[in-house]
């Protein structure tokens, strides 16, 4: 009973119906008609069986046919033929010398009735893979792999939506966008599925649409605080910040304790020019995002901003230096920073902070123009 070890970078072969694996020649060479039981990562604590398999045909070959031959890798999924000799090194430890024989082995799954060995439930283990792949970023193969379990349920609301997902994060909104739709034609009251196809259809450039795909998911659950945040974010691009203001302040009756919302609702603040609204929800946001460094630099910077739009200079350093200390590189707000300095007639130090915010980036003009200011200034 011939076994096989198939990993992440065999998608194509696990998701396809027929495929070809290159092996190096075992001691008992496959031959045609040969049974395969195949299993992901055998080796590996997430070893599971994935199909079984009958062998269609048996080639030969010698490594040094095979090492430049960048067809035969594609087929089995890799991107070229150097990238499959540098996995074969992995996988055979010894040295591969020219004349080492491989088996091009070409093979065809059985339907699940067919096997002989433990049956299992294929579109179950298929969705474990692709979220697993979802999971760590590897958006290309989870998408093969959800794409491979729709084939088994094409009804599967789940799936549908989570290569809705995939596709999305690959840039690929129109595709995404009919992936949702499939999905709301079986559970037309799905919230999630609709706010889904909502950040689809912003992405694509297509807002007013987002906005009428977020209204079925509010017509669905008016408290849902995923829908209400997105409803926010999309009424801001649209420049409705009264009314993103009003969604966002429903939202915090509902939860108060998200920093990013009290954050972003600071910002349509800052945008209304009412400048001690703001500090109060920069300030909450600050309160409550202690353990996230990216969003306390960024909230600490928007807070400088505050207190500089209301002249409270030595305060809103104070601020510029926190979220310098968090994001050292951050030119936005080094040149903050700067612009408080000159406020305080410090043009020296003013000068060494966009000197500094051109070193780190050269074609800043921003800084480069302040940095002039300084100097006919000192």
């Amino acid at each position: 009973m011939p076994i096989m070890s198939f990993g992440s970078q065999n998608i194509k072969i696990i998701t396809h119906k027929e495929a070809v694996t290159i092996r190096k020649l075992w001691k008992n060479p496959l031959k045609k008609d040969d049974r395969l039981h195949c299993y992901w990562n055998l080796v590996s604590k997430e070893k599971k069986k994935i199909f079984e398999a009958k062998v269609t045909d048996v080639k030969t070959i010698k490594f040094k046919d095979l090492k430049n031959n960048d067809a035969l890798a594609q087929e089995e999924g890799y991107e070229d033929a150097k990238e499959m000799v540098k996995e074969f090194k992995k996988m055979y430890l010894n040295q591969i010398s020219d004349d080492d024989l491989f088996q091009v082995i070409y093979f065809k799954k059985l339907d699940i009735d067919e096997w002989k060995g433990e049956k299992i439930d294929q579109k179950a283990m298929i969705t474990q893979r692709a979220d697993i792949l979802f999971d760590s970023g590897k958006y290309d193969k989870s998408a093969m792999c959800y794409t491979a379990a729709l084939k088994i349920d094409p009804n599967d609301v789940y799936l549908l939506n989570k290569k809705g997902d995939n596709l999305s994060r690959l840039g690929q909104f129109e595709e995404s966008i009919n992936c949702y739709n499939q999905a709301l034609e079986i559970e037309s009251e799905n919230e999630y599925i609709w706010n889904n196809k909502a950040i689809a259809m912003l992405n694509f450039g297509n807002i007013e649409g987002a906005l009428d795909a977020n209204d079925k998911a509010i017509e669905t659950n008016p408290n849902n605080t995923v829908v209400l945040y997105w409803r926010g974010f999309i009424l801001e691009i649209m420049g409705e910040f009264e009314e993103a203001l009003y969604v966002y302040d429903k939202l915090l009756t509902i939860d108060d304790t998200n920093p990013e919302v009290w954050n972003v609702r600071g910002n349509i603040l800052t945008d209304l020019e009412r400048a001690e609204e703001a500090l109060e929800s920069y300030d909450k946001a600050l309160e409550l995002c202690l353990h996230d460094s990216k969003l306390d630099a960024t909230a600490q910077n928007r807070k400088g901003n505050a207190l500089l739009d209301l002249g409270r200079f030595e305060e809103a350093l104070d601020c510029y230096d926190k979220a310098i200390e968090l994001e050292p590189r951050n030119t936005s707000f080094i040149l903050n920073k700067g612009v408080v300095l000159m406020e305080l007639a410090r043009f020296a130090d003013a000068e060494i902070l966009f000197t500094k915010a051109l070193a780190l980036d050269p074609s800043n003009d921003d800084a480069r123009v302040l940095k002039i200011e300084c100097l006919e200034n000192m």
